[in-house]
């Protein structure tokens, strides 16, 4: 079964960096990149760059790097949140290098990540800044790398302006490297054409238009989502950018609200965690200083839109005029550049309440009265490209209401992953191929069903828990774990493992801080919850302290780690009680 939208024009050639220059020649002195520096605590320092300045810096940035490097090589982006970061990026592209957009080193628990990327890309040169230099000069002294280091802030300016060939459409103008896996992350070659092409179906779908809305996010900068919102969609339309460092949000996400309110026509975007997150902890104070009613756009995507959180978000904040239609649900992966469905603009999602039995079976079904169920959230319609539901074996297209893998085809889906030819072959061009375009299929590992024109997400391949031979989705049973009162909010992963005679299921979970719970008594709760609601028998529960399941680099739950440290003995030597 396919849905097909309405394609979203892709005219001209050029990069992100040669946008750059053309609005810089139209908007000149008007704000471009606002940077809210929140390291002395407090609001928040604003550093502002105008299109004109950024212009400047990054040209400066490329002149320097055509003198070290050459088009084709890569340049890894090793820094903070900062406008330096977006600097560097754009210096990257304008000098007809690949740009590997990472993170400084001092990300935690992510240094044997870092390591893996740069060993795979081999980048010929690394952009940080000044205040991080000798960090990440430290730790490439012990990488299998040996790359130039560049402070992009200690560039000195370019003298004159100097032509730069257009790109190449088809070259690689980035890798995307995916997070949240226990392997070792693969770097997806996006093209000039597939990222100018997401950008712009993004601003299309969100509604952005230059002059009357702005992107706000303190998603990572290296991350796909955050990427896109943070530097693509303003390059593509014209868009103020307004970033703040991921740990000022994990801190006081009044702090992202705040940014919201002091920007008309802001567009963001967010995990689900995100929103359930504010709404738990913005304070009643905080809320005085929040005006959301000029929100044009929240997206929620990279993981399970949940409806308890869409209306424990809107309850917290209606009082500061946040309208329920600026909620965008959304779909989207690394490979597809980032943005592959989103729900329709003024309305809220729509959530539909299927039979979970049949749903576990593989068939989406409206529940009836008295039948086990469960609530998904729409993710909408396909932005400028197009959707369809395979059998993941065979590629079969499914029948009307059959759950399968989603499989997308579109200008924005990459071209497979670097120097991973039966990886690409696998996942990227499968057939059918369109006889219009010669463009083949993705195959996301992603399971869903598309029911009355919208997508509606089920989970991952991978994820299913399949124990006697009846599929259990593994956010369900998160789900039924976390009514607990003892369970930390958003800390469980619930995981399959091999238990000798088949299949078994595995919750691991936070306990609730501030509490001194019977684990053992909360041990059986839970059991008998997940027994009576899906009819499954847990072959282990493990609680954790508090902060102690393992998260990807955004914060959300990783079950693939989860699964890895459980299995190596990890967690199982950290649980409580």
């Amino acid at each position: 079964m396919e849905t097909i939208s309405q394609p979203v024009p892709v005219t001209g050639g050029g990069s992100f960096a040669t946008l750059l220059g053309h609005w810089a020649r139209r908007l000149g002195d008007r704000t471009a990149v606002t940077h809210l520096d929140h390291r002395g605590g407090g609001d928040g320092r604003a550093l502002t760059l105008t299109w004109r300045e950024l212009d400047d810096r990054v040209e400066a940035v490329a002149v320097r790097l055509s003198e070290v490097a050459v088009p084709g090589e890569r340049a890894a982006v090793l820094a903070g949140q900062s406008a330096g970061y977006v600097v560097a990026f754009l210096g990257a592209l304008r000098a007809g290098l690949v740009a590997v957009p990472l993170f400084a080193p001092g990300l935690p628990g992510h240094a044997g990540r870092l390591a893996a990327a740069l060993a795979d890309c081999g980048p010929r040169v690394v952009l940080t800044t000044a205040g991080e230099h000798d960090e990440v000069t430290r730790f490439l002294a012990g990488a299998p790398v040996d790359p130039v280091v560049l402070a992009v802030d200690t560039v000195p300016p370019a003298a004159g302006a100097r032509e730069w060939p257009e790109p190449d459409p088809d070259s690689p103008a980035y890798l995307q490297y995916t997070s949240g896996s226990t392997r070792s992350p693969a770097g997806v070659v996006l093209t000039h054409r597939n990222v100018l092409a997401n950008a712009r179906q993004a601003c299309a779908a969100y509604g952005a238009e230059s002059g009357t809305t702005s992107a706000v996010s303190w998603l990572p900068l290296f991350h796909d989502m955050g990427l896109i919102l943070g530097i693509g969609a303003p390059m593509a339309g014209g868009l103020e950018s307004v970033l703040m460092d991921p740990l000022a949000f994990l801190e006081r996400p009044a702090r992202w609200l705040r940014a919201l309110s002091a920007s008309p026509g802001a567009i963001s975007a967010a995990p689900n965690f995100a929103y359930a997150y504010c709404a738990s902890r913005v304070t009643e104070a905080e809320k005085v200083y929040l005006e959301l009613s000029r929100v044009v756009s929240l997206i929620n995507g990279s993981e399970p839109v949940l409806p308890a959180t869409i209306a424990r978000f809107h309850d917290a904040f209606a009082e500061c005029g946040l309208r329920p239609e600026v909620h965008r649900s959304s779909y989207g992966l690394a490979e597809a550049t980032v943005l592959v469905s989103v729900t329709d603009a003024g309305k809220a999602p729509r959530q539909v309440t299927f039979d979970r039995d049949r749903l576990a079976a593989g068939y989406a079904v409206p529940a009836g009265p008295g039948a086990s169920a469960t609530t998904l959230v729409s993710c909408g319609r396909p932005a400028g490209q197009r959707v369809r539901i395979a059998d993941p074996v065979t590629g079969e297209p499914a029948a009307p209401g059959e759950v399968g893998e989603i499989r997308v085809s579109g200008p924005n889906v990459g071209r497979g992953y670097w120097g991973r030819a039966e990886a690409s072959v696998a996942t990227f061009g499968l057939p059918p191929l369109d006889p219009d375009t010669g463009e083949g299929w993705l195959a996301t590992g992603d399971l869903g069903v598309l029911f009355e024109g919208e997508l509606f997400v089920t989970g991952r391949l991978k994820d299913l828990v399949v124990v006697d031979g009846r599929n259990h989705y593994p956010q369900d049973i998160e789900q039924t774990v976390e009514e607990h009162p003892v369970v930390r909010p958003h800390s469980a992963a619930a995981f399959a493992v091999d238990a000798g005679d088949g299949e078994a299921a595995v919750v691991v979970l936070e306990r609730a801080k501030d509490t001194e719970a019977d684990i053992a008594a909360a041990t059986a709760a839970l059991r008998a919850a997940v027994s009576a609601g899906h009819g499954l028998r847990l072959h282990d529960v493990v609680f954790l302290p508090p902060g102690e399941v393992p998260r990807t680099s955004s914060g959300k739950i990783s079950r693939a780690r989860c699964r890895k440290s459980y299995l190596d003995g990890v967690l199982t030597a950290r649980r409580l009680g």
